[in-house]
């Protein structure tokens, strides 16, 4: 099987082009598009996730997008079973499949498998959730840039799910997150022709104002508030919606609120392209350039 079953793996930062590009190869292809985005499998989250809309989802058969509820425990080991279940079925009926998203753990999750954690004592995690509690996020970044600072270096700084785990594991055995991650790759039943787009810094970062922007007018402050309530949420722990529960917690003006959302999305799109750069087998390309890119595909398939 392996010979024959193609995965296009389409990655680079927010508001870059991934969705409109991918579209476009998985109706050239007649196949279907699998997100590794792990904003978007939450159906409560639509306006701050940037998903496709209704009409692009409906052009062609997508995967993991509002597939979970923000209830749900759900994490990158989970979505590596089930991504690699649902490739065995996408791959009967196509020999290319389409994968996307911004999410470079969960993207190499499912090309190159997760290694095995340390089993860490209960106990670890309870001290670190109350410290957490006690000191806040600015704690956990601290002590996560100390001990792994290259897991620091690309890590969602603002997610305390991830410093914590991060964080267990240095605690609990005295090792580094970063040295127990994809040592041995695992072998897949696929190939991966991995895509990376970009473009200019400055465009881009003019890109996620506008798309802020758009969100906002779409009613992004309606929908964070009527999550307010579950602000405690690991799903929740975001760009695009810790802003604006910050605002309703009184702590800056809406204003104020605009400004942070649209500075920690371009740090958040600056982290992932420091992800995505690191892997020199991502070949780049502006998102204009689909005719290059089909080109390249084809080459790889032969």
């Amino acid at each position: 099987m392996s010979h024959q079953s193609y995965l296009i793996l389409v990655v680079g930062p927010t508001a870059v082009g991934k969705t409109n590009l991918c579209l476009n190869l998985a109706k050239n292809y007649k196949t279907e598009i699998v997100s590794c985005d792990s904003r978007q499998f939450y159906r409560e989250m639509n306006l701050g996730t940037a998903k496709p809309t209704a009409e692009e989802l409906n052009q062609v058969p997508h995967h993991f997008v509002d597939s979970l509820s923000i209830e749900e425990e759900y994490d990158v080991r989970r979505f590596e079973q089930d991504a690699i279940a649902l490739l065995e079925n996408l791959f009967a009926k196509h020999q290319v499949v389409v994968m996307t998203g911004g999410s470079g753990l969960f993207a190499d999750a499912v090309v190159n498998g997760l290694d095995e954690m340390p089993t860490v004592p209960a106990e670890v995690r309870r001290q670190l959730i109350q410290e957490y509690e006690e000191k806040g996020i600015a704690f956990l970044q601290e002590e996560v840039a100390a001990h792994d600072p290259e897991y620091y270096s690309h890590v969602d700084q603002k997610n305390p799910q991830r410093l914590m785990r991060a964080l267990e594991i240095w605690r609990g055995t005295g090792e580094k997150f970063s040295s127990f991650r994809v040592k041995s790759k695992k072998n897949r039943f696929f190939k991966v022709i991995k895509i990376g787009l970009e473009r200019e810094r400055e465009e881009l970062y003019t890109r996620i104002d506008l798309r802020m922007d758009r969100m906002i007018a779409a009613g992004l402050f309606d929908e964070a508030s009527g999550l307010y309530d579950r602000r405690h949420l690991n799903a929740l722990q975001t760009v695009g919606y810790s802003e604006i529960f910050g605002f309703m917690d009184g702590k800056y003006d809406k204003e104020e609120a605009v400004r942070l959302l649209k500075r920690n999305s371009r740090r958040y799109a600056k982290r992932q392209m420091t992800w995505f750069k690191k892997d020199e087998s991502v070949r780049w390309f502006s998102p204009e350039m689909k005719d290059q890119i089909i080109a390249y595909i084809e080459s790889q398939i032969g």
